[in-house]
């Protein structure tokens, strides 16, 4: 029997893990038809349904499941491998992709990898900003950041910055004919500006702590969003109470345009790690990323 290409195998196994075509072609570089066409090729060659696809989805046959599990991790191998060779040209190459906390990747990883990028062409960066905690693993990420305490204990994690502090704002024309909340549990008696989580449509509890003492308040308002920047604009505009990291209200703060609460009640948090996989073998492009992004006090 004539074996197929390899890029065939590559193909399937792209469309496989994205469970998309769209979003396999566009990995690829390939014409939706075209790699349709190659898909349909190799199951006729092997004479088995690899991928169930419908108008809305595609998913993997029992076969086709046995033949990823079988043939990934060698293609994942080879890739790794070629990389590796591939790094050890003069100027790294390559692309690091990194799943962040929108805040970490705003105001850490974008300052500190611009000089980088800058001196470096060949390197490319995809930042996805998300606040779901992810497999980077199975993700195929090469690292992740999100708060030292949410790090898998099996991750090699690195600081990116120093602690930091969170804080409670609203505006003054938000607390015209209000009673400011003292202790947490007064917010519950205050409009509040949600974070929305991916996870089972939850909402992100306020976090709290003073002399030993820890709270988690479950808030409620009229505003949700799932980015910082407009809970942000959302307290400037009267609308309630974020809760947001401090540098991030820092300027609005000074100019008298936000007001902070509970301020005894937000003490430093840990700071942002890197964190990735001990087992993987990582490029010079990786090794560049993770010295640009170390914390050194």
């Amino acid at each position: 029997m004539r074996r197929k290409n390899v890029n065939d195998y590559q193909a399937f196994i792209a469309v496989a893990r994205e469970q998309s075509f769209t979003k396999a072609a566009a990995q690829l570089g390939v014409s939706q038809s075209a790699l349709s066409y190659t898909i349909r090729t190799l199951e006729a060659h092997l004479g088995l349904r690899l991928l169930t696809r419908t108008t809305r989805s595609v998913s993997v046959t029992e076969a086709g499941e046995r033949l990823l599990s079988r043939i990934g991790p060698h293609f994942d191998e080879i890739e790794n491998e070629i990389a590796a060779i591939s790094g050890m040209r003069e100027k790294p190459a390559g692309t690091v992709r990194i799943t962040a906390i929108e805040h970490a990747a705003e105001s850490i990883l974008w300052p500190k990898l611009t000089p980088m990028l800058l001196e470096y062409p060949d390197i490319h960066i995809e930042i996805i900003s998300e606040y779901g905690l992810k497999d980077i693993v199975a993700e195929r990420y090469d690292a992740g950041v999100r708060l030292g305490e949410q790090v898998d204990k099996d991750m090699i994690s690195v600081p990116v910055a120093p602690n930091f502090s969170f804080a409670v704002v609203g505006s003054p024309s938000y607390f015209e004919g209000k009673t400011r909340p003292v202790t947490p549990r007064d917010l519950n008696e205050h409009s509040c500006i949600k974070l929305r989580l991916p996870t089972h449509g939850g909402f992100y509890a306020w976090e709290f702590s003073k002399q030993g003492a820890e709270l988690k308040v479950r808030i409620d308002g009229r505003c949700t969003f799932s980015s910082i920047g407009l809970m942000r604009q959302a307290a400037l505009d009267g609308l309630g109470l974020a809760y947001l990291p401090k540098d991030v209200v820092e300027p609005a703060l000074q100019s008298g345009q936000l007001i902070q609460v509970l301020a005894d009640w937000s003490p430093p948090r840990t700071a942002y790690h890197l964190y990735y996989p001990s087992r993987r073998q990582h490029s010079p492009a990786f090794a560049l990323v993770l010295e640009a992004l170390r914390y050194r006090p």
